[in-house]
């Protein structure tokens, strides 16, 4: 679903991000695990479409990112570490905006569906989301990504700034949309997360994807010394 080939970016002489392979398959949650500058949010980024690459491929669903942008956005949708919604407006109406504009129409008792499926409770979907904590905005985003169909979905540091209880009803909602065949890319720094909630894990170092661990084969001790070696 997510595919990637000799991936790279340059700023100039600097490497962002160097020579990326990278599969992602359906149904399957790939952490991207690195300090600040390691190409996490870079390897995001050409996915997304926001740069262009300097060389190598970039594929959602088999549909080349740099030829054909527009069709491949169709299959993925995107959660920041901040969520970007109308504050003046309600949950349920963020999302009916948000999913016209993507081309679909739903009713709103359909929306509010979404929104539950999501686990955002019924009572918070007609408050303003000026009243929301970040666990809401991202249930926001997440129903958002349900709405569109998305086969794909990309988060970049999605739990920052979550409380355990928030972080843990997170990762409980990327596990039921994996088990519904959602492909998902998620970077962060959160280790305890990523070996709980991943398939795989990928260590990246200065724009290299050094290492890629499948989490019941390492201790998270022995997770966390081979993150120590990016610093």
């Amino acid at each position: 679903m997510l595919f990637a080939q000799n991936l790279t970016k340059k700023y100039g002489e600097y490497t962002a991000l160097n020579a990326l392979d990278l599969t992602v398959q359906q149904g399957e949650i790939f952490a991207l695990l690195g300090q600040n500058g390691a190409g996490k949010t870079t390897t995001i980024n050409l996915f997304l479409g926001f740069t262009e690459p300097t060389n190598g491929t970039v594929k959602i669903n088999g549909i080349s990112v740099v030829e054909n942008l527009l069709e491949a956005k169709k299959h993925v949708a995107y959660i920041p570490e901040t969520v970007m919604l109308y504050a003046n407006l309600s949950g349920l109406e963020n999302l009916q905006f948000f999913s016209s504009i993507a081309g679909f129409q739903y009713s709103e008792k359909e929306l509010q569906d979404l929104l539950l499926k999501a686990g955002l409770q019924e009572k918070a979907q007609t408050q303003h989301l000026g009243g929301y904590s970040k666990g809401m905005r991202q249930k926001v985003g997440i129903a958002i990504a349900l709405a569109k169909n998305a086969k794909a979905l990309l988060l970049d540091e999605p739990t920052s700034g979550l409380d355990p209880k928030a972080s843990n009803e997170f990762s409980e909602i990327l596990r039921e949309l994996a088990k519904n065949g959602t492909a998902i890319l998620m970077a962060t720094h959160d280790i305890f997360r990523a070996r709980e909630v991943a398939n795989r894990i990928g260590i990246m170092k200065e724009g290299n994807l050094v290492s890629i661990i499948e989490p019941k084969d390492v201790s998270a001790n022995e997770l966390e010394a081979l993150y120590l070696q990016t610093v």
